[in-house]
């Protein structure tokens, strides 16, 4: 079977392993610490602590099996190879809403680094699939769901 690629800037790709570090070196001990806590307390068949401890624990280990896989699997955006005037993965870009005249700005990234509270949005999102690969100048219908909003594109630059 072959394994999704997960496209990552340089800087998603240094988050991503300090995450998956932390969880390894910090939370498990932390976790195992409150396991063992909760068993000194005895019956474990009605022990909340015990409990949510290994429900965490168990969380901890998915998120830890994710991250692996997704660095194992990862690509490094170069954003060097792409042209200042063309929309491209790793760049940030300026958008002006025609509507509102409102601009906004935000990083083109990959679904595993999208964020959307720090203006990080996906590729595979509505305004990313509909700015990608496009120049300054150009104007984008993006489909949500009240209709269609139309940005220009004001600037690319890279990060």
């Amino acid at each position: 079977m072959i394994e999704k690629e997960y496209l990552l800037t340089e800087e998603g790709l240094k988050q991503k392993e300090a995450e998956l570090e932390y969880l390894k070196t910090v939370k498990r001990r932390e976790v195992a610490a409150r396991i063992k806590q909760a068993l000194e307390f005895g019956d474990i068949s009605e022990n909340s602590e015990y409990d949510d401890a290994k429900n965490e624990q168990a969380f901890i280990e998915g998120r830890i099996a994710m991250l692996e896989k997704l660095l194992r699997n990862a690509k490094i955006i170069d954003s060097d190879e792409y042209t200042e005037d063309v929309v491209s993965m790793g760049h940030k870009v300026r958008l002006r809403d025609l509507e509102t005249g409102v601009e906004e700005e935000y990083m083109l990234v990959s679904s595993a680094e999208s964020d959307p509270d720090n203006n990080k949005i996906s590729n595979e999102s509505p305004v990313g699939k509909a700015i990608l690969g496009k120049k300054i100048g150009t104007v984008v219908d993006v489909q949500v769901p009240i209709g269609v909003i139309q940005y220009e594109i004001v600037s690319v630059s890279r990060v």
